[in-house]
């Protein structure tokens, strides 16, 4: 697929919202990158980084490699959300202390209208899809409802743990954040980008990177041998998570940083309470903001294949 520069830094720009999403816990960047159209191109772009394209980069043919892992499209992507995450991080923990009734409804409407768009991709409705849907759906809620817990900070727990949430963060519907937070890393792991702090950040990115490697493999081969049922499941991750995106919750535990702030750790949901208005007119534009990116994504769609 022949880019230009245009189009590499409009997929920049969706690797920015990647990483916007990727830093709530709640938000999947793997749904971004389902609703902006690059989903699969992003698995089989991980999965072609192998022994093949290894050997290239290693024996000097580092265009050859380049080319193997399309590599311009990871680059840009990369970039977008490293961009995003360290320029986001401060200010997304910040809203959601600050303004959180505003911020999750934005998401929930995001995550909402990306359920319904990622199943109409589904072209066969039948027990198996159904069933597919029902169990992404019955998993994504567990996750949502466990209990953080407090785990070690040793090298090795924080490779996994990089292991274990960057699966999750190709995942549409299961946040990487939030397993973080189940893990109970989150607010560790978002230290260490505001500190810059390059050890953490490598241990955590090098299980990342062996994460990722993998699991792409799994995904794309479940997507091209067994579409609609992976889809059905992805659809019920997305539906599933909406119980922690709800934008009304109360305080049941909370935690208190190094630096002495007391943050929440623990919640649940509750009727709605307070910015009524405020809150369904967020979720209103984050259902419009999918609905228009879907639409862009089907119009470039179009045109690649013209």
């Amino acid at each position: 697929m022949k880019r230009n520069l245009k189009d590499y830094a409009f997929i920049a720009l969706k690797g920015m919202g990647m990483g916007a999403a990727d830093v709530v816990p709640g938000v999947s960047g793997g749904t971004i990158a389902f609703i902006v159209g690059i989903y699969e191109e992003l698995l089989d772009s991980i999965k072609s980084i192998n022994a093949h394209s290894l050997k290239l980069f290693f024996t000097g043919h580092w265009l050859g490699f380049w080319k193997a892992i399309n590599g311009n499209f990871l680059f840009s992507l990369l970039l977008g959300i490293g961009i995003s995450v360290l320029s986001l991080a401060r200010v997304i923990t910040y809203l959601l202390i600050h303004q959180p009734i505003l911020i999750w409804a934005f998401f929930f409407g995001l995550v909402l209208a990306s359920t319904w768009f990622v199943s109409k991709d589904i072209k066969q409705w039948n027990w198996k899809t159904i069933l597919s849907f029902l169990i992404g759906g019955v998993i994504a809620y567990y996750v949502t409802i466990a209990t953080p817990t407090e785990t070690p900070t040793h090298p090795l727990f924080i490779f996994l743990c990089g292991m274990i949430a960057i699966c999750a963060m190709i995942l549409p519907g299961i946040s990487g954040s939030f397993i973080l937070v189940l893990l109970g890393k989150y607010f560790y792991i978002m230290e260490a980008v505001k500190q810059l702090d390059f050890l953490t950040l490598g241990i955590f990115g090098c299980g990342a990177i062996i994460g990722i490697t993998s699991f792409s493999r799994v995904l794309s081969y479940a997507l091209k041998h067994f579409h609609d049922i992976t889809i059905a499941m992805l659809a019920g991750f997305m539906l599933g998570s909406l119980n922690k995106v709800w934008p009304w919750k109360e305080v049941v535990e909370t935690y208190t940083t190094s630096s002495g702030e007391i943050k929440p750790l623990i919640e649940q949901n509750i009727l709605p309470n307070a910015h009524i208005a405020e809150a369904v007119l967020l979720m209103i534009v984050g259902f419009a903001l999918v609905y228009f990116l879907e639409k862009l994504s089907m119009k470039g769609h179009e045109k690649v294949t013209e």
